[in-house]
């Protein structure tokens, strides 16, 4: 019932290292997000310039092969000035590529250290994880969460709501204890005293101070202020309690529909590489044209890069899932 200063401050300073714990598992997701963000665009950047090296090689290979049957007689001039264009196409797609992978680098150089705080860049020998849309989501714990309920009883930032609520319940104690009179008791001695067995009770004067406001306008005040930062912080945790589920229900449909998509854009993929091998005999037998070899071809590069992005997607998805999860341990 009675609480002072003192005894509040040792209460508060209890619950407030619970709560930098909390706040300190929040940071730590954070910082575990965005360094997973930045290894996923390197990934994508890797993949987009092994993507256009493959096809800048191929449309080069191409490219010989015209100007060869050129020099038979067998194709028109200008068949080796549409062949050429298309080498110029790979070569300025592969150099932007380049950049966007050197800048993917340096992005993801950001978050690797050494000890004794020594910065640590990627070299180019280096290379991301080939299976990491097999791999993903065992690392981020989200595999299991498709298939199971996970429970926001223990989330960091409902537990750091409730620290803070209860915070300021000792507030609203101490401000409830300010309406409680106040009474001071005190002694004083009117002679000097002897020793202890000559102790008098004569020798010493006993007080009583007994203070009481009359109207407690400040101490009600503060304390309806305290009643109110409650149940606003209340308010903020019932929010948090159904956004978190809401946020995890929508994560999870959001992966589910990019597994899906996933294998749909794996048969494009296979498809259009059929088409274009198809539409390659043809070329040899003297049936189709380069227009229609470089047509198939780049069907076959959108749909690789759309590949790659919806690859990205998912991991991403995968990372804002074991984000709003946050549980770093």
């Amino acid at each position: 019932m009675f609480i002072n200063q003192r005894m509040a401050d040792v209460q508060k300073a209890k619950m407030q290292l619970k709560l930098s714990e909390f706040e300190r598992k929040l940071q730590a997701i954070e910082v575990l997000y965005d360094a997973s963000l930045a290894y996923f665009n390197w990934k994508k950047t890797y993949d987009e310039v092994k993507l256009y090296q493959e096809y800048k090689t191929n449309a080069e290979i191409r490219f010989k092969g015209i100007q060869n049957l050129i020099s038979q007689g067998d194709k028109p001039v200008i068949d080796s000035i549409e062949a050429g264009i298309i080498v110029k196409n790979r070569m300025l797609n592969l150099e932007d590529a380049k950049l966007k992978l050197t800048k993917a680098k340096l992005e993801l150089s950001n978050f690797m250290w050494l000890e004794n705080n020594i910065p640590l860049e990627i070299s180019d020998e280096l290379f991301p994880e080939i299976n990491l849309e097999f791999t993903i989501q065992e690392s981020l714990k989200t595999n299991d969460l498709l298939n199971t309920d996970f429970s926001i009883t223990n989330h960091p930032k409902i537990n750091a709501l409730q620290s803070k609520i209860d915070i300021l319940n000792v507030e609203k104690r101490l401000k409830a204890n300010m309406l409680l009179p106040k009474i001071d008791v005190g002694y004083s001695y009117l002679s000097e005293p002897g020793y202890f067995n000559n102790y008098q009770f004569e020798d010493y004067k006993i007080g009583l101070d007994f203070y009481f406001p009359l109207f407690l306008r400040k101490e009600r005040g503060s304390l309806k202020l305290a009643k109110y930062k409650i149940q606003e912080t209340e308010f903020t945790l019932d929010l948090e309690r159904v956004q978190l589920s809401n946020k995890i229900s929508a994560q999870k449909t959001e992966i589910e529909s990019l597994i899906k998509q996933k294998e749909i854009i794996k048969g494009l993929v296979k498809d259009n590489v059929t088409m274009l091998n198809s539409e390659e005999k043809l070329f040899s037998f003297g049936e189709s044209s380069l227009f229609l070899i470089n047509t198939r071809e780049n069907n076959v590069v959108s749909a690789q890069l759309s590949k790659i992005a919806l690859e990205n997607r998912f991991y991403i998805s995968n990372s804002e899932l074991f984000k709003i999860m946050a549980n770093p341990d």
